[in-house]
């Protein structure tokens, strides 16, 4: 029974109710008892002081008429009188506060009785208001760990209840989003290693075969597809670290025209082999900003190299920076084929591609980049962003470092 009792939030809700009419009505039915004698006793000697100075009044009236009529007994009489109405008004009082008590415990029993059948009701609605949509998200809580991450509960409340159907909802609703993307993620990562996969066992398939040569050629194939495949496994391992918050970051003050000079002097070769200009266009004076250098000098190659993809040959992508209050602001601009409006919110998501037709190997990248650029820029104290006016106008992406 004990263990029933702590297991059902509703019945301990009841009795704690029940609890707190039945105390109040003991300590209604105690201090009753306690001051009634007191108080009845007190309103009687007042009842008793006016009819004795009644009684007195109408013996001295009486006592005026017998002395002038000569009757000299009228005195004794009304003294007589008075004693004998003292003694009846004693009796009386006893048989009336008896009387009295009787009839109120007897309306305080009907009071009581009344007073616990409607406790008793009044204590089963509310409990039952407050358990009803606890029942709820027992239910829909269970159903989601069920995989119905879809599952919601009806927020009809504005109190605590209604707060916490709210947070549940909100909660479910992040878990819904979170499965969605696992399962994208899931469906991502299968498509972008079949592309290598299938392309290095098409090759190893035509070696046996006899159909493609054993030369330099096929191996170099081979080779690129490995190497590609290589890389999108660090890129997963990369974003699992930062998506996880397991990577040391040495923040630090850092000079942001070496930085930059170091990335320029990294890609170079890239830009130049594919005839895009690369311009630095930094202020002067800029103050040392807050950052791990080699975090920061990933996350320009991870930038510059989106740009590159999407930029066609004799543009251009100009790096720039300015101090914008406690903060730095860099931009990294390109002049390629731009970004639709509606695309714009989801660039930083893992694996997004504007151009679904785009593949890893067609240059499209592994969408993975920009996303790890956001985890770290957000890690060293800063902002990141795009904007762009749409297709074939170019993108510009900006970042915020706070200044040492």
């Amino acid at each position: 029974m004990i263990a029933y009792l702590r297991s059902h939030l509703g019945i301990k809700l009841f009795l704690s109710y029940v609890a707190v009419i039945g105390i109040g009505a003991l300590i209604l039915l105690l201090a009753t008892q306690l001051a009634l004698p007191s108080a009845f006793e007190r309103h009687l000697g007042s009842a008793e002081q006016k009819a004795r100075m009644q009684a007195t009044a109408t013996a001295a009236a009486e006592a005026g008429k017998s002395f002038s009529h000569g009757n000299g007994a009228g005195a004794g009489n009304s003294a007589g009188m008075g004693a004998h109405l003292g003694e009846t008004n004693a009796g009386y009082g006893q048989e009336l506060f008896e009387d009295f008590v009787a009839s109120f415990n007897e309306a305080l029993i009907y009071a009581g009785i009344a007073a616990l059948m409607i406790g008793v009701l009044v204590s089963w609605f509310f409990s039952r208001s407050i358990i009803a949509p606890v029942q709820a998200m027992t239910v829909a809580s269970h159903r989601i760990a069920d995989g119905k991450y879809e599952e919601r509960v009806e927020k009809e409340r504005l109190d605590e209840l209604g707060q916490l159907a709210e947070s549940f909802n909100q909660m479910a609703e992040k878990l819904e989003q979170v499965e969605a993307r696992r399962r994208q993620l899931i469906g991502d990562v299968s498509h972008e290693l079949r592309t290598p996969l299938t392309a290095i066992k098409g090759s190893m398939e035509g070696l046996m075969d006899g159909i493609l040569s054993a030369s330099d050629e096929t191996y170099q194939v081979v080779h690129q597809e490995a190497g590609r495949l290589s890389r999108l496994v660090d890129d997963l391992q990369e974003l699992s670290r930062v998506e996880a918050g397991s990577y040391s970051m040495d923040v630090r003050a850092v000079q942001l025209p070496t930085v930059v000079e170091t990335v320029i002097r990294r890609l170079s070769y890239e830009f130049d082999g594919k005839g895009v200009a690369l311009i630095p266009n930094l202020v002067a004076n800029l103050q040392p900003v807050l950052a791990d250098e080699d975090r920061l000098i990933q996350v320009f190659t991870n930038l510059l190299g989106n740009a590159l993809r999407h930029t066609p040959k004799s543009g251009q992508v100009s790096i720039n920076a300015a101090q914008k209050g406690g903060f730095v602001e860099i931009s990294v601009k390109d002049t390629g084929i731009g970004i639709p409006p509606e695309h714009l919110k989801h660039i930083f998501t893992r694996f997004y591609r504007v151009d679904k037709s785009r593949s890893r190997q067609q240059g499209g990248g592994s969408g993975i980049g920009l996303t790890v650029s956001k985890y770290l820029v957000e890690a060293m104290g800063g902002e990141i962003w795009v904007e762009s006016e749409g297709i074939g106008k170019g993108a510009s992406f900006y970042f915020t470092l706070p200044i040492a």
